[in-house]
């Protein structure tokens, strides 16, 4: 049977090789092909629903939902930068993880860890949609869904008891959506101090590692162990309101100082003031103020023919940093005819006091602050003054920006407490950011006007705009909280040239104190009155001492 079979197959294939042969050149030759439809691109309105179900995972952010934009310039820039992102960020993976690394050498008889390989590959991460969010605050506010299908070469190398053993990360995926935020905006390029980052939801990450030869992660159970813990990390450490802050620039070098507190001056008295009239007796004054200030100087009463005169007058300055700022005292002497002489002056550093201690300073008057000259040893008198600084209560809570992580704000508030807020003295902030569509009928060079208590201030001009920005800050000292004043704030516009209407207005509000001084803070876009379309940016602050 043996020798049969060998005899059969020897036969089958030598009949059915030509014969398969003959009857493949036959069909190729003669059977006619059939035509290939065409490809029917549809819309997506004109698709049925199980078509749109099978390609709605891939539809980009931007189709799915109209709050997102399309980038695809930034794609294009991330695909350009990509190469040398890819060193720039290496470069931190190092500096970064090298600490981290150093911890573990001598323990476990580890003799060393080390990347043997550090690259994130040739494929960038791509953007998939922008949503941009906002609000009234000093910030840029963005969320980003980014979706990032690598091909990374990293090796790590790890030396145990002298064996070399490394692991390789494979066929990483990271899909996120984070939020970023970059604040406060300052003046300064690249105009914002911090980047802060917070996740929105879970990433998902999926990786494969390759260990003496073979993927562990292909290890039963192991794989969705190690995607949740990773989540679970992550999460703990970024979800928001969790937030990664990157400080960008120095935030001393470029933000503007918050007042902090209120300095007390009184003046009580002079003795043995120099006689610098020639028939009579000098008429004194003095004037103080604190360095790093650009308020006017404050007076006191000028008091005639008097060479040891009392004041007990009483001066409060807004303090914004109590450890370098020095308080400026001079006394003149008042001419009816030219520049009043200066009787002598003296500096008081405020880091001398003791918040809310009272404390008595009895002054040499010098010529000037050189200490170093002893050409003038003349006597100036002296100068009595009390002093005490108060500084602010703090603020007991903020609310800033976005409810529940979206949204567009037309507000934010400060929350005080109430019984701090409803008694004492204070500071009234003003502060006029902007205005928008403002339109005159002659001109259109805004600048805006605040009126407090009879009080006025006003923003610079800016010529030929109907979208000003100032970004001023005016500040009120109060005795007492301000619950049933109103501030009113116009928008006017001047003629650069002379004539004879050469003011106009366009538009005023009038806002009620009562909310600010409850909340502490408010932030609001304002309609004006007796304007089409025009809107007002204020931010007014109420802080207690």
């Amino acid at each position: 049977m043996g020798f049969l079979s060998t005899i059969f197959g020897i036969l089958g294939f030598a009949i059915g090789l030509p014969l398969g042969l003959i009857v493949g050149f036959y069909l190729f030759v003669y059977s006619q092909p059939k035509d290939v439809e065409e490809l029917v691109i549809k819309p997506l309105h004109e698709l049925d629903t199980s078509a749109l179900q099978e390609i709605l995972p891939e539809i980009p952010l931007w189709i799915k939902s109209p709050d997102y934009d399309r980038v695809d310039w930034l794609n294009k820039f991330i695909l350009d930068m990509w190469p040398y992102l890819d060193k720039a960020i290496c470069s931190n993976i190092r500096s970064t993880a090298e600490p981290m690394f150093a911890e573990y050498i001598g323990k476990y008889k580890i003799e060393a860890i080390e990347f043997e390989k550090l690259s994130l590959g040739t494929l960038p991460l791509t953007v998939h949609g922008m949503k941009v969010y906002e609000t009234n605050e000093k910030e840029l506010v963005m969320e980003p869904v980014i979706k990032w299908a690598g091909n990374p070469n990293i090796i790590l190398s790890v030396r145990v008891l002298s064996l070399h053993i490394k692991i390789q990360l494979v066929d990483l995926q990271i899909f996120m959506a984070p939020r970023i935020k970059l604040k406060p905006l300052v003046p300064t390029f690249p105009c914002f101090t911090n980047i802060i980052v917070s996740l929105m939801e879970k990433p998902h990450v999926d990786f494969g590692m390759k260990f003496l030869g073979g993927d562990i992660m292909s290890i039963p159970g192991l794989y969705r162990f190690v995607q949740e813990t990773i989540k679970k990390q992550i999460a703990n450490m970024y979800l928001w309101p969790q937030t990664l802050e990157i400080p960008i620039l120095d935030a001393s070098t470029v933000a503007v100082k918050k007042p902090v507190g209120i300095l007390h001056v009184k003046v009580v008295r002079a003795m043995k003031l120099l006689k610098m009239d020639f028939l009579g007796a000098s008429d004194p004054y003095v004037k103080l103020k604190l360095s790093a200030d650009r308020l006017p100087a404050k007076k006191t009463s000028i008091i005639r023919k008097n060479l040891n005169p009392e004041w007990n007058e009483n001066f409060k300055l807004i303090v914004k940093d109590p450890q370098t700022q020095i308080l400026h005292l001079q006394v003149y002497d008042w001419d009816k005819v030219g520049a009043h002489d200066r009787l002598g002056m003296q500096l008081v550093p405020l880091n001398l006091l003791k918040p809310h201690e009272k404390k008595e300073f009895v002054l040499d008057l010098m010529k000037h602050t050189d200490i170093s000259d002893h050409q003038d040893k003349k006597k100036r008198g002296q100068l009595v003054v009390e002093l005490t600084f108060v500084p602010f209560k703090e603020e007991s809570g903020i609310f800033n920006g976005l409810p529940n992580g979206y949204g567009k704000v037309e507000s934010g508030v400060d929350k005080v407490s109430d019984d701090d807020a409803l008694s004492g003295a204070g500071l009234l902030s003003v502060i006029v950011q902007g205005a928008e569509d403002v339109e005159g009928e002659r001109h259109n060079n805004p600048y805006a006007l605040v009126i407090f208590r009879g009080e006025k201030k006003k923003t610079k001009m800016l010529r030929k705009t109907r979208d000003p920005l100032w970004n001023e800050e005016f500040q009120f000292m109060l005795d007492e909280p301000p619950l049933h004043d109103k501030i009113y704030i116009a928008v006017m516009s001047k003629r650069t040239s002379i004539s004879f209407r050469s003011k106009e207005s366009l538009g005023h509000v009038q806002i009620n104190l009562n909310d600010v001084v409850h909340n502490g803070r408010i932030n609001e876009k304002y309609h004006l009155i007796d304007s089409k379309n025009g809107l007002i940016h204020v931010e007014i602050r109420w802080t207690t001492v």
